[in-house]
C-alpha cells in the first residue's frame, strides 16, 4: 500500500472516530426510531380503514411536519439522518477489521447501500420542512412508469422487484438469525436488556423484511401487469395487504414489528457500536 493510500485512510478513520459525528448518528437512531413509530402508527390506522395516509417514511415525516413544533422536530430528524449517512460512508470507505475480502466487500456495500437511504431521508425530511410533499411512493409510481414506457423498461421494472424483494428476504433472514447483535455491545447490557433488545431487533427486521419482500413482488407485478400503480413501494404493499381480509391482521403484525423496530433503534442510540 503506498505512503499516500496510507495517510488518506488514516485521516479517514480519524474522521470516522470522531465524537461529534458519534453523537450525531447516535441521535439519528432516536430520530430513526420515532420515525418508525409513526410509520407503524400511519399502518395501524390503514389497516383498520381510519387513514388514506401513505404507508412509508416520508408519509410519517408529513404527518410529523402537520403538527405544532413538528416541523422541527422532522428538521432535527434530518440532521440526524445526515450523520448516520456521513458515518455509514466512512463505513463503507474504511470497511470493518478481521473479515475475509468477500465479506468485507459485502459489508461495504451494505454501508453504501444504509448511507444512500439515510441521505434520501434526510432529503425527504428537509423537503417537508420547506413546506413542500414530496411522496416516495408516488415518485416511485412516476419513475416506474417511465420507464415501462422506454424499450425494455418493464424488464427492468421486473429486475427492481427481484432486488427489492431478495433484499427483504435477506433482510427477514438477518433479523431470524440475529446477525444484528454483533454490531451492539453486548457485554454493556443488562441480561434483561440483551434479551429484550435482541427479541425487538428480530421482530423488526423480520416485519420490515415481510413489507419489503411484498413490495418488491408488486414491482414484478407492474412489470407483467403493465400497471404502474403497483409500483409505489412500502405504500402499495401496506395498501395491498390492508386491501385483502385475510391481510389486515398481517399488516398489524407488520405494524407491530415497525413498532418494535422504532424501540429497537433508541436501544442503537446507546448501545450500537459507532
Amino acid at each position: 500500500m503506498s505512503t499516500a493510500t496510507t495517510n488518506v485512510k488514516y485521516t479517514v478513520s480519524r474522521a470516522a472516530d470522531s465524537k461529534p459525528l458519534e453523537w450525531l448518528a447516535r441521535a439519528g437512531f432516536v430520530g430513526y426510531g420515532i420515525l418508525h413509530l409513526l410509520f407503524a402508527w400511519i399502518a395501524l390506522q390503514v389497516a383498520f380503514g381510519g387513514s388514506n395516509q401513505e404507508t412509508d417514511q416520508s408519509g410519517a415525516l408529513r404527518t410529523m411536519a402537520g403538527n405544532g413544533w413538528g416541523r422541527f422536530l422532522v428538521i432535527a430528524i434530518g440532521v440526524g439522518l445526515v450523520g448516520m449517512a456521513v458515518w455509514q460512508l466512512f463505513e463503507a470507505a474504511i470497511g470493518e477489521s478481521g473479515l475475509t475480502n468477500r465479506r468485507a466487500i459485502f459489508e461495504r456495500v451494505v454501508s453504501a447501500g444504509r448511507a444512500i437511504l439515510y441521505g434520501y431521508l434526510a432529503y425527504t425530511a428537509w423537503k417537508v420542512f420547506q413546506g413542500a410533499s414530496p411522496s416516495m411512493a408516488d415518485n416511485q409510481e412516476s419513475k416506474s412508469a417511465g420507464l415501462m414506457a422506454s424499450a425494455g423498461g418493464r424488464w427492468w421494472v421486473g429486475l427492481i422487484g427481484l432486488v427489492v424483494a431478495g433484499v427483504g428476504i435477506g433482510i427477514f433472514v438477518y433479523g431470524l438469525r440475529q446477525k444484528f447483535v454483533k454490531h451492539l455491545k453486548t457485554q454493556e447490557m443488562a441480561t434483561s436488556v440483551r434479551k429484550s433488545t435482541i427479541r425487538l431487533g428480530m421482530t423488526g427486521y423480520m416485519a420490515k423484511g415481510v413489507a419489503y419482500t411484498i413490495a418488491g413482488i408488486l414491482f414484478v407485478a407492474a412489470a407483467v401487469t403493465y400497471d404502474a400503480d403497483k409500483a409505489r413501494g412500502l405504500d402499495a404493499a401496506l395498501k395491498t395487504l390492508a386491501s385483502e381480509s385475510y391481510g389486515v391482521w398481517l399488516l398489524v403484525l407488520i405494524a407491530v414489528g415497525i413498532a418494535a423496530f422504532g424501540i429497537y433503534c433508541f436501544a442503537q442510540a446507546k448501545y450500537r457500536k459507532v
